[in-house]
């Protein structure tokens, strides 16, 4: 009799909570309705490619196919590491990232900040859009502004130096100048879209902080050391530990539209190394272990972004 009991009672205990989800479902089944095309996309996009990883370990033969290509084990692996181009490649990635993350990481905060802080509401809309704008040029276009104004010959800064006497500065022929204006163009491109990101932590800020602060004596520097800074930290350590993570990842259209063969030994980087051995030399090995070495090392430094991040008390990403 305790037995029917307890199953009887386990029975109703399902039972409810069958109806309870299907009366959930009922009501939110729309929401997931919208779930079906980024669930779709990262499926097919995402997740089915990491297939294709294992190419890494083959002799990959396109006629043949993954399956049916012979295994080689980690041989690629050892060809890229003992590999001169490799190397400098790697170098360049990190050398360009960490320049980038230096530079280009706090101007959008300075920018923010700045942003905050102007009274006039018509000319602060008007500089915002200003600075969203070179987002949305593709580095083709940037490419050919850079050669209209940094060109040695023909750029119209290099002849207005001429006209004033002065020599020629070259921008995109010298590894040195080309790295200032590699750093420039992406500092210029890109700071204004992130400093949405970062007004829209410092509007979350309590008002009630900074009239406080006021009436304290604390002037606009002190206000903004106090209570600006401190109320966008996290929002600061989240997205350097996104970067950091992705400092071994650099995209192929930047360096490749400005870079030329004169400044080769700064502007060949990872992207640039798998497009000339992948796709134009056809080896296909190569390329994928390149990718997945990339992959596992930015891995590894968002863990320990991530690590560090929780061990100074911020929450981290995960």
């Amino acid at each position: 009799m305790n037995t029917l009991k307890v199953l009887s009672s386990s029975s109703r205990v399902l039972k409810k909570k069958e109806s309870k989800f299907r009366v959930y479902m009922r009501n939110n089944y729309s929401l997931y309705l919208f779930l079906i095309l980024p669930a779709a996309y990262f499926i097919i996009f995402r997740y089915i490619p990491m297939y294709g990883v294992q190419i890494a370990f083959r002799d990959f033969n396109l006629f043949e196919g993954i399956w049916k290509s012979p295994w080689i084990g980690l041989d690629a692996f050892r060809e890229i590491f003992s590999m001169e181009e490799f190397h400098r490649a790697l170098r360049n990635t990190f050398m360009l990232n960490f320049l980038d993350l230096l530079t280009g990481f706090p101007t959008p905060i300075i920018l923010a900040i700045i942003l905050s802080e102007l009274k006039s509401e018509r000319f602060k809309k008007f500089s915002q859009t200003i600075l969203y704008l070179p987002y949305f040029l593709s580095w083709v276009i940037i490419g050919s502004i850079s050669l209209q104004l940094f060109s040695p010959q023909s750029g119209l800064i290099n002849l207005t130096l001429n006209k004033l006497g002065l020599d020629s500065i070259p921008f995109l022929t010298n590894k040195w100048a080309w790295l200032g204006t590699y750093n420039l163009l992406g500092i210029w491109q890109s700071a204004g879209w992130n400093t949405i990101i970062f007004l829209a932590a410092i509007t979350g800020i309590n008002v009630e902080l900074y009239e406080a602060a006021t009436v304290d004596g604390a002037g606009r520097l002190r206000r903004i050391w106090h209570i600006t800074l401190p109320g966008i930290r996290s929002t600061i350590v989240t997205l350097l530990i996104l970067n950091l993570g992705r400092i071994v990842t650099i995209g192929f259209d930047r360096p490749y539209v400005i870079g030329n063969t004169l400044v080769r030994d700064f502007s060949d980087v990872i992207s640039t190394y798998v497009y000339r051995v992948g796709l134009q030399s056809f080896r296909l090995t190569i390329a994928t272990a390149v990718g997945l070495f990339q992959s596992v090392v930015g891995v590894v430094f968002l863990l320990i972004t991530n690590f560090l991040a929780k061990k100074i008390g911020e929450d981290g990403i995960f």
